[in-house]
């Protein structure tokens, strides 16, 4: 099996996994427990929240572990509207967000609040001169994800915080796809709110973590909610935080590293699939605007589904789009926000790089790539 869809989720690795275990057999006691058990958790989950805390710079008591990253950015979101909104407010987001971001901007319209949906430029990024001119006097809010996850592409989070920062807007960014793969420092970075998520960074599904700074306000969704401040009810997970906390430990010190094997992946892929360049669409950008993790692509002549069946006939696993959009029909919505017609949409399919895929598993793939095209075209491969 060769698994090209780590944008979805990521294997555990072995260190996560026996964090994991260490921390189920000799952990177990809630910790909210005020027995001796019970201590000893809640110690293990205050290091886990240090460590990552440390990854971004930021302070212990900003980090809030979630459920993944769906419920990062919807508690997240939730929170900070919560207590900021206005009799009027107005807030911003891109057409380019991830489902769960855009499932909350969405239910604040239907309760009868202004929101302003970004467009995307050929590449997908945003432009942050529109981004000036849609700020209104009581805009109190806006979401712009760091890297998406069907192209890869990076927003500019800089240039963008500091446009929402000097205008008193409160700025979350969806980082599922980016933490530990790119430096993410929030003592230099002017954002107010970022969500994670532990399944894409070779961790357990069921982990996440949210970082809110200490100089927003923010109100518990739950009523009565005393686990993570207020911030998520429920006992903690701390088997997942701490494979999630191990996981990310070592995807961070092999960022620099990893960033450049992906990048020769993904070269050598292009490389062999050279004599079909003329055939081929890749979205994003060509320069260091996109993450090499993720290539969103399409076949003049074929469907993404077509691709991704004839690959997983052979063993090979790739998508057509996010997992979380995964059964319908309409196209991706990065697919939408591109303006891409229903055909274009259609030949969309996303490989996602991993670091344990080998130079021999991307040869493999872009081969049976060529046999597809050759055998549909009537030619002999070889």
């Amino acid at each position: 099996m060769i698994y090209l869809d780590h944008a979805a989720s990521t294997p555990m690795s072995q260190t996560a996994l026996g964090a994991y275990v260490k921390a189920a057999k000799e952990y177990f006691a809630n910790t909210s427990s005020l027995h001796e058990q019970g201590e000893k958790s809640k110690q293990l989950l205050e290091k886990c929240r240090a460590e990552l805390a440390q990854f971004i710079h930021a302070s212990p008591n900003e980090i809030l572990f979630t459920s993944g990253g769906t419920e990062s950015n919807l508690l997240a979101l939730q929170s900070i509207f919560s207590a900021n909104r206005k009799t009027d407010s107005h807030v911003i987001t891109s057409a380019a967000e991830h489902p769960s971001v855009h499932s909350f901007f969405k239910k604040l319209e239907t309760e009868g609040t202004e929101v302003s949906y970004l467009g995307v430029d050929s590449s997908g990024r945003i432009s942050v001169e529109e981004l000036k001119q849609t700020i209104k006097r009581n805009t109190v809010l806006a979401s712009i994800q760091h890297v998406n996850s069907e192209t890869g592409i990076i927003q500019p989070l800089h240039e963008i915080g500091s446009v929402l920062r000097e205008a008193g807007v409160i700025f979350h960014s969806d980082c599922v796809q980016s933490f530990t793969k790119l430096p993410i420092h929030v003592d230099k970075l002017p954002v107010d709110a970022l969500s994670f998520s532990g399944h894409k960074i070779y961790g357990p599904k069921g982990t996440g973590a949210v970082y809110l700074s200490s100089g927003i306000k923010w109100d518990s969704v739950n009523p009565l909610t005393t686990h993570e401040s207020g911030f998520r009810p429920g006992t903690v997970n701390l088997p997942g935080i701490a494979a999630f906390t191990a996981a990310a430990i070592e995807s961070a010190e092999m960022q620099a590293s990893g960033l450049l094997y992906i990048q020769e992946l993904r070269e050598l892929f292009f490389r062999e699939l050279k004599p079909f360049t003329y055939k081929f669409l890749v979205e994003g950008s060509s320069d260091e605007a996109q993450l090499p993790h993720i290539i969103g692509m399409g076949i003049e002549g074929y469907e993404g589904q077509y691709i991704l069946l004839t690959l997983d006939r052979y063993g090979i696993c790739i998508s057509t789009g996010s997992a979380c959009q995964s059964g319908k029909q309409d196209p991706s919505v990065m697919m939408r926000a591109l303006n891409r017609t229903p055909q274009e949409a259609r030949r969309f399919f996303r490989i996602s790089l991993g670091v344990n895929n080998t130079k021999e598993e991307i040869i493999r793939t872009a081969e049976i790539i060529k046999e597809c095209i050759y055998e549909r075209e009537g030619k002999i491969y070889g």
